[in-house]
């Protein structure tokens, strides 16, 4: 199973870069921050990552996956993106702006900011894939620019496809904890709030200090990025399926889920939608 799944993950030969249509992307700011600083935050994957193999010691059939799928598509996706960059921005110091970013994304990156159980952590890892699939598939629907639909399609499916395994590991943990819906939603509650957290900013800030490093400290200037960049994917984003992901660790009853569905929808887009 392993095996096949790693065969059939696509590689980034498959994106033909010179399909790009550059006229139309090159001028796009907006797409420039986006792309990039989804470039960044993938690319520092591998930090998360021996993290979550040390929180999940022990545990063969996590920490395999995670080490020799999980990481390797995630570090795939910035490999990607940094391509689509350097191939539309080619004037861009990719690798030195990373390099800042890296040094201070590394000071996010902590065991001790992990869930209190393996089980929590599940339900949080959940809510993370449930993020970045909201994120990229927005991105698709937001430009008419054929390689980056591709290739933001591409990332937003494997994120589904990691969701999955999150919530099977999920599941089984939340067994052997006797986990209560209580804990899980408030797990689903401040990871969800946190989605738009100091990684993103730490990347639009580290790209803007390569890119326009008179407006580093333009405090201002840096929000309306981010303000721009938050309206293209509040615009493009499929509020349904975010939050059918979402409350699927609840694991609700149907009746009790129609109940609660309107003030969880309430919560979802005071997050995705601020």
């Amino acid at each position: 199973m392993a095996s096949q799944e790693a065969e059939q993950h696509w590689r980034i030969e498959d994106l033909d870069f010179s399909r790009i249509a550059l006229d139309t992307v090159r001028p796009d700011e907006n797409l420039f921050y986006l792309v990039t600083s989804a470039s960044f935050i993938e690319s520092g994957s591998d930090l998360y990552t021996q993290n979550l193999v040390d929180f999940f010691r022990g545990d063969d059939e996590v920490t395999d996956w995670l080490s020799n799928h999980w990481e390797l598509e995630e570090l795939q996706h910035g490999k990607a993106l940094r391509a689509y960059v350097r191939h539309v921005w080619p004037e861009f110091e990719w690798d030195t702006a990373y390099q800042g970013f890296l040094t201070e994304y590394a000071t996010y990156c902590k065991v001790e900011l992990l869930a209190p159980t393996r089980a929590l952590e599940m339900t949080a890892r959940c809510v993370v894939e449930t993020g970045t699939a909201t994120y990229y598939r927005a991105m698709a629907r937001s430009t008419s620019e054929p390689v980056l639909r591709d290739l933001a399609t591409r990332i937003a499916t494997d994120e589904v496809n990691h969701y999955k395994h999150f919530y099977r590991f999920f599941r089984r943990y939340r067994e052997q904890e006797r986990l209560s819906r209580f804990r899980v939603f408030g797990t689903i509650g401040r990871r969800t709030l946190e989605l738009k957290s100091e990684d993103a900013d730490c990347a639009i800030r580290h790209v803007v200090q390569a890119r326009s490093p008179e407006r580093a400290n333009d405090a201002a200037y840096v929000q309306a990025l981010s303000a721009n960049m938050n309206s293209t994917i509040r615009t493009n984003l499929s509020a349904a399926t975010t939050l059918k992901m979402l409350m699927r660790p609840l694991e609700l009853p149907a009746r009790l889920q129609t109940v609660i569905q309107y003030p969880i929808r309430q919560f979802m887009q005071h997050v995705f939608l601020r």
